[in-house]
């Protein structure tokens, strides 16, 4: 099986470059606090969005929407950051490895994380909880714009993450982020080169611009 999102030319690049793309643009996309389950992860793909709400008496569902996510889609899960109840284990795991889903993004927390470490499952949350979201949130909404580390994603938004985190890309901004995601990590990579070739620092980012790399342009 290939890499999650492999075909796709932002996976090129690192999150921290694609983050810097979009301050240049002027437009959010960075999730603050959600990280990774293991370093090494890694993932592309669109976003498939569930809303989750506090339970109702009686208690609604958590869902079987992974029936419906298609391979190579990322599952984006808004449990409103909670941390005492988790929207994500071991079931939901397996199937998802098994069908090519490319990832799991939760604005809250996962639990059964032997199996995702084991298999190599790509997780970015708020961190790991063993007690159960059931009979505490149910589903509200699929498909529809959900908020995670407080960003807006929209349902078939471009993920990509990777050991610094997940930054989510506009729909109508794709092909501005990457020919930007280009530019800064060619920049980057010539000052790293200079930098051993024995320049100064200074010398080398005052050469490639590196202070105006991110800075967004005055229209």
């Amino acid at each position: 099986m290939s890499e999650p999102g492999i075909g796709h030319p932002l996976a090129a690049y690192s999150t921290a470059t694609v983050s810097d793309a979009l301050d240049r643009l002027g437009r959010p996309g960075s999730l603050l606090g959600i990280t990774p389950l293991a370093d090494g992860a890694r993932l592309c793909g669109r976003a498939f969005t569930v809303r989750y709400v506090t339970a109702g008496n009686p208690a609604g569902s958590v869902g079987d929407y992974l029936d419906d996510v298609p391979a190579g889609d990322v599952v984006v899960l808004d449990n409103g950051g909670r941390t005492d109840c988790t929207v994500w284990g071991d079931i939901l795991t397996a199937m998802a490895h098994d069908r090519a889903v490319a990832g799991t993004v939760i604005d809250g927390v996962c639990r059964d994380v032997a199996r995702a470490l084991g298999v190599g499952y790509p997780i970015y949350s708020r961190g790991r909880f063993m007690r159960t979201g059931k009979d505490r949130v149910e589903v509200s909404d699929v498909g529809r714009p959900v908020t995670v580390g407080g960003v807006q994603v929209a349902a078939g938004q471009l993920l990509l993450g990777d050991a610094d985190g997940v930054v989510a890309v506009p729909v109508d901004l794709e092909d501005e982020v990457l020919a930007l995601a280009g530019r800064i990590h060619a920049s980057e990579e010539a000052i790293v080169a200079e930098i051993l070739a024995g320049a100064t620092l200074a010398e080398a980012r005052r050469r490639h611009g590196y202070h105006r790399l991110q800075r967004r342009e005055e229209t």
